[in-house]
């Protein structure tokens, strides 16, 4: 049983059409800072059109095109880039940047903002490079005791886009609880495709005896969708693509759910689903949660370019 929606969100299919389309009109190289999505499969189809995926902004050729993943980044990359001639294409996803927005004001009304995310991700450097003197970072509510709140009055909380969106608002219940004037964005900054694929997984798991999570190890949310299945007792996996499934897993399991995170292509279900199909599965049924309709324009550096007169 397929899950839906699933798969790559607006602002994936955003990132990866913008590294595609520089190379149509620029041409190899095209540097990419990071990995524009978290998905192996992706990256090496990138890289083997021409992307040259490298760590810092630092690392580019001055004057060469650079684009800046979906995860978003500090204002320093942009500083440093501009330093470097860099020709900048900004992938960045628009729900990042409205968090990044969110981090710029409330430092300017002088609030300590408390940012619930994973340590080190990639999403969460870049936020905190907003106002790293303002930012204090936690990830569970454990952590809520080791905050230094200068004035419990003016405090606010934003958070990663990727999360779990049960236990952040677990987290997020326990901030107010502690600071009662906390202050927060008017909507949750949990980008709607996560809890959509959240939502599906939850029902899809109510029906299955086994969910398979299609997404790379350092896909934040491909983990969350494995973690919110086995929290409804029900065995999970994430596996790259059909070579990761474990034929021991399968052993008296009736129906197999299946789902994928926000940066793996469909082509990864629809060979998961032809393995299983060689083994003898005759039926495929698909569970439809919700239709989505979001779409991202490309990033306007890019746009440009594309539309520019010869000269």
């Amino acid at each position: 049983m397929l899950a839906s929606p699933r798969g790559y969100c607006a602002g994936v299919d955003r990132a990866v059409d913008t590294v595609s389309k520089a190379l149509d009109h620029f041409g190899a190289p095209v540097y990419v800072r990071k990995e524009i999505v978290h998905n192996s499969h992706v990256v090496r189809e990138l890289a083997d059109r021409g992307a040259v995926f490298v760590d810092s902004e630092l690392d580019v050729p001055e004057g060469a095109v650079v684009v800046l993943s979906a995860h978003g980044v500090a204002p320093e990359v942009y500083r440093n880039s501009g330093r470097r001639r860099l020709h900048v294409l900004d992938a960045t996803c628009p729900l990042v940047t409205k968090v990044h927005a969110e981090a710029r004001r409330y430092a300017s009304q002088g609030y300590t903002i408390v940012l619930i995310g994973h340590d080190g991700h990639e999403e969460v450097v870049g936020t905190m490079g907003e106002a790293p003197e303002a930012i204090q970072l936690i990830g569970s509510v454990e952590e809520i005791d080791t905050l230094d709140i200068p004035d419990p009055d003016r405090v606010a909380y934003i958070t990663q886009t990727t999360l779990s969106v049960d236990e952040t608002l677990v987290v997020i219940d326990a901030l107010r609880e502690r600071f009662p004037k906390i202050v927060g964005p008017k909507k949750d900054d949990i980008c709607y495709a996560t809890q959509n694929r959240q939502n599906a997984v939850k029902e899809l798991a109510a029906e299955v005896d086994l969910v398979l999570v299609i997404g790379s190890r350092n896909s934040s949310n491909s983990n969350r969708l494995v973690d919110v299945t086995r929290e409804m007792g029900v065995p999970a996996h994430l596996i790259d693509d059909e070579r990761g499934i474990d034929p021991a897993w399968l052993k008296g399991v009736d129906r197999v759910g299946i789902t994928s995170g926000a940066s793996a292509p469909e082509s990864l279900v629809m060979r998961v689903v032809e393995h299983f199909r060689e083994m003898g599965v005759e039926n495929v049924e698909s569970h439809e949660l919700v239709d989505e309709d979001v779409h991202f324009q490309l990033p306007v550096q890019l746009r440009r370019a594309v539309t520019a007169p010869e000269s």
